[in-house]
């Protein structure tokens, strides 16, 4: 059992919730919680750490998936260092990052994007500068049960490993492809050469987002929090849409709007 918070890998560990770098430099994030490693691919678990109390309240099937993983005891102090979260739930560890490229991102696999065995047409989001970690995991989460295909991320987004991401995703870290770019209005036009129609969420829109048709290839553009999205992005879009809003709210959360945008969507492939 590892009982010492200065132990090398446990300081490992703490670097890789608290830095961004380390965890770029490493290729690792961090999840927590028993739910989220059933669902973690066995090839992408490097470390597995949880609690003894843990242990011993675990089922037989949660106690075979630890044994298969090799994981380490640590204590109760331990583990509240490494965890992010204020009541830590006994069961941690280290992940190894995903690579994808743009082409998979531009038809990667979701199961509910598939109906009947055939592949229906790419479903996208085209994130700028999300800075919320709660807002990022939630788009994440709602574009897998939508039917999300792929995710394209500005720079200046928050990181997609933070440790708040991964939890809000619930999972959809696990099944959702993404990529990072450096000129969003560049790739923005390349899915316009590629056939993918390309709407931005934006209040100067002058249809309804529910009057277009979203059945053929269709990426969604969402802008920051505050902001929205910059001129340049959303002019290398083809289409505005607007979210028509009643009472006196000037804007859309971006989670919200994502969500609206790509559940519409799903409901039109639906029919």
């Amino acid at each position: 059992m590892i009982t010492s918070t200065s132990n090398d890998r446990v300081k490992k560990v703490v670097s890789y919730v608290e830095k961004s770098k380390a965890r770029r430099e490493d290729k690792v994030f961090v999840i927590e919680g028993m739910k989220m490693l059933r669902e973690a691919p066995v090839l992408q678990v490097k470390e597995v750490y949880i609690t003894e109390k843990f242990l011993d309240s675990a089922g037989e099937d949660d106690k075979e998936i630890l044994w298969r993983y090799g994981a380490e005891t640590v204590s109760d102090e331990v583990m509240k260092k490494m965890s992010d979260t204020q009541t830590p739930q006994g069961v941690l560890a280290v992940m190894r990052q995903y690579e994808y490229s743009a082409e998979e991102v531009l038809t990667g696999y979701n199961e509910s994007s598939f109906s009947e065995g055939k592949e229906t047409a790419p479903l996208i989001l085209v994130l700028e500068n999300i800075q919320d970690p709660g807002n990022l995991g939630t788009m994440l989460r709602s574009g897998e049960g939508a039917g999300v295909t792929g995710v394209i991320l500005s720079k200046g987004c928050a990181d997609i490993y933070n440790p708040k991401v991964i939890r809000s995703t619930m999972g959809s870290i696990f099944r959702m492809p993404f990529i990072y770019v450096e000129d969003l209005p560049g790739t923005v036009k390349d899915l316009e050469t590629k056939g993918i129609n390309t709407y931005a969420a934006h209040l100067k829109g002058e249809k309804n987002y529910d009057e277009f048709d979203y059945t053929g290839p269709t990426a969604f553009l969402i802008g920051n929090e505050g902001n929205g999205l910059t001129k340049e992005t959303a002019d290398a879009a083809k289409t505005y849409v607007l979210i028509p809003m009643k009472g006196e709210v000037e804007s859309m959360n971006a989670a919200t709007s994502s969500a609206i945008l790509t559940f519409e969507a799903s409901r039109q492939r639906r029919g």
